[in-house]
């Protein structure tokens, strides 16, 4: 029986997807497989039998990939899964900025004596601007920035988009008004931009003085994505100048609290039922399938593989490029490799008999 640690509260669709050889809960010693949200795994101790780590959600930044990876441990992630979730809070934040709604509705709350009265005399302080029309730019065109795409198109927007690693599979799923642009034009021409990368040391503070400097004057910037993509000391000189308009993010921290112009949001992107659902049926599908039969998809650093079974006993090697293990197999076998990693699958009549030699990071003997 597979033992399967849940580090979070998951959905409860889950029971669907786990069968009777699975025993699931928040307490399971020395799991196969992990399950989480945003539980931070930087100092957690795996034991020595766990084989993956599923998130059901997007980012990864709270897992250890590369020593995962070390040890053999395959992490999964769930993409697109949230994404009409996100795509939703951003076009609600898009309004939050154009229209200062916030600020009438705490105003409003303060209203004693004849209220009916005081709105409309007060009501103006908190007008705005129509989006209808405005020009958007959105950084990163995959799940979630794509469908951002096309809801702006459709309501009647001037959607202009840059993705560094734009395929032609990903350009096909966006309406045929989005302009692909450079990401310099995208600065230069946007009312409101809105991002949609991961966080890595090429997107880390990619807002700042510099990449501000060559934006339109009350621009409105919309982080939906990982709060250390701004500079967030340089985006408050902006916001106190008057050339950022204003800034809706879903990462709350400590130094943009309470701040003027800054729409802190509690990190409510996926956080819609079916969203969590979505994503929770995603990982533990991924997880079941790589317990299972070895098959690895939406994997953050293993190579995605897909084999079905050709005979009795199977054989999952996880390995670095370069080892010759391979040299040593007969079978019906099927490999997979990517930056330096490699997977391979060998369906055999009998068990293979293979020693750890040096770049093998895992095998494992499945039984069909």
């Amino acid at each position: 029986m597979y033992q399967i640690l849940k580090l979070n509260k998951i959905s409860a669709v889950i029971d669907n997807v786990f069968g009777e050889n699975y025993n699931v809960n928040d307490d399971a010693q020395n799991p196969d497989g992990i399950i989480l949200r945003s539980f931070n795994m930087a100092n957690y101790k795996t034991g020595d039998k766990l084989l993956a780590v599923a998130r059901a959600g997007a980012g990864v930044n709270n897992i250890p990939v590369p020593e995962m990876t070390e040890k053999g441990i395959v992490v999964f992630n769930t993409p697109g899964a949230n994404a009409n979730a996100v795509k939703e809070l951003v076009i609600c934040a898009m309004l939050l900025a154009s229209r200062d709604i916030v600020g009438g509705i705490n105003w409003a709350n303060t209203l004693t004596d004849d209220v009916e009265k005081a709105t409309e005399k007060g009501k103006r302080a908190f007008g705005g601007s129509e989006i209808l029309g405005k020009t958007v730019g959105v950084i990163g065109l995959g799940a979630i920035g794509a469908l951002v795409a096309n809801a702006c198109v459709a309501l009647g927007m001037k959607v202009i988009g840059y993705d560094k690693f734009l395929c032609e599979q990903s350009k096909a799923k966006l309406d045929s008004a989005v302009q692909i642009v450079t990401l310099e034009q995208i600065y230069k021409n946007s009312d409101i931009i809105t991002m949609h990368v991961p966080l890595c040391d090429s997107t880390k503070k990619m807002i700042n003085k510099d990449t501000l400097a060559q934006m339109k004057e009350g621009v409105i910037l919309i982080n939906m994505s990982r709060g250390a993509l701004v500079d967030t000391d340089e985006l408050k000189v902006a916001i106190d100048s008057g050339k950022v308009g204003k800034y809706v993010v879903d990462f709350p921290s400590k130094d943009i609290l309470n701040c003027r112009n800054i729409i802190a949001v509690p990190h409510l992107g996926a956080s819609t039922k079916e969203a969590e659902d979505n994503c929770a049926v995603m990982a533990s599908s991924q997880l079941v399938d790589y317990l299972e039969n070895g098959n690895i998809l939406n994997s953050v650093n293993f190579p995605e593989i897909n084999k079905e079974w050709n005979a009795k006993h199977r054989t999952v090697i996880l390995f670095k490029q370069g080892c010759n293990i391979l040299d040593q197999v007969d079978g019906d076998i099927k490999i997979a490799q990517n930056k330096g990693l490699g997977v391979a699958i060998i369906d055999t009549d009998s068990l293979l008999d293979l020693p750890l030699c040096d770049g093998v990071l895992r095998i494992r003997h499945l039984e069909k």
